[in-house]
Order: structure tokens, then sequence, then C-alpha cells
């Protein structure tokens, strides 16, 4: 089964992380890849990376992407990430695994849409799990459930700057 959580609202990594701690809960071996997140503290990975069961690789650099201009930086590390998230749908040791912000990464064509597809093509019996803003239409349309996160109202709108332990 693949799973899509997309939308401009709030929640997508953290609705696939619940995933996650529930299915280590149950004994699952499970991955994490994350795309345009690397050598930053988020209190998410220091918790899960302390979890047995659980595999986390972290593919970009502690700079956010320019999605204008991105760097070449970006591209070796967005095909790393690809690399890997191959080799981990490919491997059939994990139960789950989650492929995060890679509907952004296709999106400001750090990665094309026909490899995203071709992950969501490729023989496991693994959950596959892709979040990240601007899923594309044809990965709608081929992954067994999709969740939108529509943002009504957010805090950040009036200045409110991201917190420790709530937004990372």
């Amino acid at each position: 089964m693949i799973q899509i959580y997309t939308g401009n609202g709030k929640g997508k990594t953290t609705a696939a992380l619940g995933l996650i701690v529930r299915a280590l809960g149950r004994g699952k071996k499970v991955c994490l890849i994350q795309f345009m997140k690397k050598n930053f503290e988020y209190g998410e990975i220091k918790f899960l990376s302390k979890q047995e069961n659980l595999d986390i690789f972290q593919f970009g650099t502690d700079q956010l992407v320019d999605p204008n201009n991105p760097a070449k930086i970006d591209f070796e590390e967005t095909e790393k990430g690809y690399r890997k998230c191959l080799e981990a749908i490919s491997s059939h040791k994990y139960d789950i695994i989650v492929i995060d912000e890679i509907n952004v990464a296709v999106k400001w064509k750090l990665l094309s849409l026909e490899k995203q597809l071709e992950l969501m093509e490729m023989e496991t019996d693994a959950e596959i799990i892709m979040t990240g803003r601007y899923a594309h239409e044809k990965v709608l349309e081929k992954a067994d459930l999709v969740t939108e996160m529509k943002e009504i109202k957010h805090y950040y709108q009036t200045g409110i700057q991201a917190r420790k332990g709530i937004e990372f």
C-alpha cells in the first residue's frame, strides 16, 4: 500500500512519524528517509534515533533549498536519497518505509516525477508513506490512500517563529 500525506497545512511529517511510532510499538521494522533535512537536530529525530527497529537516513544540507536556484549539492543529496529509497524498497527488510518531503523534491525539480513513480511501482510488501506539499496528480492517482492537510489558520502569519518541541 502507498500512502500520501500532502497539502499546505501543518502535520504531514508529524502524521508519518505517528505511524512510525505505532509500527514500532507493534514490533515492525521501519525506515525513515528524509529529503532536504540533514544536520539539523529535530526533536523527533533525537528521540527516534534511540529506538530499535528504526533506520533513519537524512539527505540534504543544513541550509534551506532555494526552489528557484537549487545548489549542485541539493541535486547530489537528492540523488543519494533516491538511491537509498531504491535500496530500502528492494531490500524487503522493512515493514514501513517513510519517504519524507519527496513531493517537494519533485515539485522543485530536484528529483524527476518519473523517479518518484518508479518508487511507487516497485515490488514490495512494505507500506510506503510519501510526504510533502505539492503531490503531483499522477502520484495521487497511483496511491492507495491520500490525506491532504489544509491550512485554515497558522500563527506564523502573526509573526510567531518555529518553536523547539512544536515545529522542530
